[in-house]
């Protein structure tokens, strides 16, 4: 692709704490709002075989009070002062985040440090939160139609235990939980040198240092938590699997692939050909699936981007009395014709303004600009990668993504789950 485009680089310094923490600025004044990214080096990928969905109770433990926060202040103070927050879990990270007016930024990082320092973490909060998420898994994963059919090609796509298991976890290991299984969780991966905190928006950079480092300076490092492995060989755990699905309307199926850890040249490549595949109503697969046949009611492709061994899937829910094997075929001629002869120059043109379009996107807001920025400081240890990210994707060749796909789509070595809706098989 054409080399000539380049966006202006966002404006980053990065500085360490004594304790650990690192902090990530990014001053732009556009709009009087700030955004505050606190990501902790935590996720599912960490948790022990018998101590599954630690991580996600923990994002939900966050908002239970702190020393001189109330159960749900969080969630208020933020409220009332006109601002948005929220928190996710992932296999790679948990991150907690909130917009505010930018005269508001001492508030947010008060808040983020009081529970950084003194997460309340008692019996009572362990109880009803145990709860909370139990009640999240059933109205998420149990009771939706295709509600579990991500974590089962999960299972199936990856050999190690770190990358197989959902980020909802185990409910048996949650009742199992004692309240020193969670305080030793706390103290080992919520310390301030497992932690990146990173600053979007409108304000003075030597102030909101000064601010971090009040508020986030004398909370204590803890040792390094333990190193974990996420290698897994080339093939899939296992290529078919039938679900009974006693809430699918329609049969379904999901295909999945095991692809490079993020940031590697293969996995941009591939990125790249999952935009061609199924990305957007041009792509290739809408165009033939939905568009074209009119053979699927729903059709859903997804790149996993993890530190260590990612994936992609594919899936589409058909039309009643459509042929399964027949869509499946469209999709995998799709794959093999890309391998054969990789994208158009039509193709190669329409991902450069894609990737344009999402950059600049990107960039307007303080919040995506901060948790993009605190990824990159936390995984790669350098967060001005924001600067050159676009550079990368845009200088990957046709060559190459024929490659990528040839190599590691085109294959046999994929995962099948067959959804079937339960009383039909």
């Amino acid at each position: 692709m054409s080399h000539s485009f380049r966006l202006p680089p966002l404006e980053i310094q990065e500085h360490t704490l004594e304790n650990g923490l690192r902090v990530v600025l990014n001053k732009d004044n556009a709009i009087p709002v700030v955004s505050i990214a606190v990501y902790y080096n935590v996720g599912s990928r960490n948790e022990r075989d018998d101590r599954t969905g630690f991580a996600h109770l923990f994002e939900h433990m966050m908002f239970q009070g702190s020393e001189n926060v109330p159960k749900a202040g969080h969630f208020q103070y933020v409220m009332k002062a006109g601002g948005t927050m929220n928190g996710t879990t992932s296999s790679e990270r948990t991150n907690y985040y909130e917009t505010l007016p930018a005269d508001q930024l001492p508030l947010g990082l008060w808040l983020e440090s009081d529970r950084m320092r003194s997460l309340a973490v008692t019996q009572e909060n362990l109880d009803n939160q145990r709860e909370a998420v139990k009640e999240e898994k059933r109205l998420r994963y149990d009771n939706q139609p295709y509600g579990q059919i991500f974590d089962l090609i999960n299972e199936m796509i990856y050999k190690n235990f770190a990358n197989s298991h959902s980020t909802i976890g185990s409910m048996e290991h949650l009742d199992a939980a004692s309240v020193d299984d969670i305080r030793d969780f706390f103290r080992v991966y919520y310390a301030p040198n497992n932690a990146v905190i990173s600053i979007s928006g409108a304000f003075d950079p030597a102030e909101a240092l000064a601010l971090v480092d009040r508020y986030f300076g004398d909370i204590p490092a803890q040792p390094v938590p333990p190193v974990i492995d996420v290698s897994e060989p080339s093939e899939v755990a296992l290529n078919y699997r039938e679900w009974h699905d006693p809430l699918a309307p329609f049969p379904a199926f999901l295909i999945g692939w095991k692809i490079p850890a993020r940031r590697t040249p293969e996995f941009y490549a591939l990125y790249l050909a999952g935009k061609i595949l199924y990305d957007g109503d041009s792509s290739r697969l809408y165009q033939k699936l939905v568009k074209g046949d009119e053979s699927v009611i729903q059709l859903f492709g997804f790149t996993d981007e993890r530190r260590g061994p990612s994936s992609i899937f594919v899936g589409a829910i058909p039309k009643p009395e459509r042929d399964l094997s027949q869509i499946r075929e469209v999709i995998m001629d799709e794959i093999h014709d890309l391998a054969a002869h990789g994208p158009t120059a039509e193709e190669m043109e329409k991902i450069e303004n894609q990737l344009i379009n999402d950059a600049v996107r990107m960039r307007q807001s303080s919040m995506t600009r901060a948790q993009a920025i605190a990824e990159f400081a936390l995984y790669d240890g350098d967060a001005h990668l924001i600067n050159t990210e676009l550079e990368e994707l845009l200088a990957v060749t046709a060559e190459q993504i024929r490659y990528a796909v040839g190599t590691y789509l085109n294959t046999e070595n994929r995962a099948l789950l067959d959804v079937v809706p339960a009383g039909r098989g």
